[in-house]
């Protein structure tokens, strides 16, 4: 059933994407500004309740609803899987935003793909040359990826029904949108963004394990190794650096933004980015996802035969 869920949720959101600004996230975040306005206080309790309000209740609900139907008929608890990660996933999410840049790029109108790069990543792009474009396109389509396909796929195959893909998306909301903030201001935040470290960990790492054996497996583990750490965010710079290493491309790197130059480590040893190298990070994380779909179609086969 999970093998099928996840293909089924594939297909189906190939055929019909989900924008990121689709009713039910937005109903979310409308949720979590409530939480946080009558629940911060100053302190790092406060911020742990919230947590467990915003998240606690949608998680255990889905889980009652997928065994409910699952009692009624698994076909029922089937279609449940499938409409949660629906709504949770999403490919399209970057791959349409690498496609729209990378279509802008081969056809000369830069202008249009700074535009579409900027709705994107909600970062100033007026400034950037052809190669900055590039690069931060490869730079946020990896890390989408990672938050939208890898990371919700290693929860939902960890944990019963829909649970474990509600829990990673819910929960990597409130960390993008409460854990990023001066702590010993606003403490608030702070179990928000420890617990979203604690559900990256690991999946993080089997992503760019993942990246390395469907790319350039020696270059990829030595960006990791010896690039990841200079990045600000350990996880994030672990995704980078490898998938710069995997494909043979040089991220991070200054950017000029806002009329000034935006200084970052280097990630990769390759060469500069440029458009041809949106299509390799986009086969490389498909390559990716297939790989760990053949890794659960022989798991899923070894355990009918046990």
């Amino acid at each position: 059933m999970i093998l099928l869920s996840l293909i089924a949720a594939l297909a189906l959101e190939q055929i019909r994407p989900l924008g990121n600004r689709n009713r039910v996230w937005l109903l979310f975040v409308r949720y979590a500004n409530h939480l946080e306005r009558n629940f911060n206080a100053g302190f790092e309790r406060h911020g742990v309740v919230a947590w467990l309000v915003a998240i606690l209740p949608p998680v255990l609900l889905s889980l009652a609803i997928y065994y409910g139907l699952y009692a009624l008929n698994p076909a029922l608890a089937l279609a449940w899987n499938v409409l949660m990660l629906y709504l949770t996933m999403g490919f399209r999410h970057f791959s349409s935003a690498f496609s729209e840049i990378s279509l802008a790029l081969s056809e000369g109108r830069d202008h249009d793909a700074r535009l579409s790069l900027a709705a994107w990543t909600g970062q100033p792009t007026s400034d950037m040359s052809v190669n900055e474009v590039s690069r931060l396109a490869i730079e946020q389509g990896v890390l989408d990826s990672y938050r939208h396909v890898f990371g919700t796929m290693f929860w939902f195959v960890l944990l019963p029904g829909p649970s474990g893909a509600l829990l990673y998306r819910l929960a990597s909301m409130l960390a993008q949108k409460w854990g990023e903030r001066n702590f010993d201001e606003d403490p608030f935040g702070r179990f928000a963004a420890r617990f979203g470290l604690w559900l990256d960990w690991l999946p993080a790492r089997l992503t760019s394990v993942s990246f390395a054996v469907m790319g350039n497996f020696e270059d990829a583990i030595y960006c990791w190794r010896s690039q990841a750490r200079t990045w600000g965010n350990y996880t994030s710079g672990i995704l980078l650096a490898s998938a710069a290493g995997a494909i043979g491309v040089r991220l991070g790197d200054p950017l000029r933004q806002d009329y000034s130059l935006k200084i970052r480590p280097e990630l990769g040893t390759g060469d500069e980015a440029d458009p041809q190298y949106l299509k390799s990070a986009v086969g490389l994380i498909w390559r990716a996802v297939l790989l760990w779909l053949a890794l659960l179609l022989l798991l899923t086969i070894t355990g009918l035969f046990a």
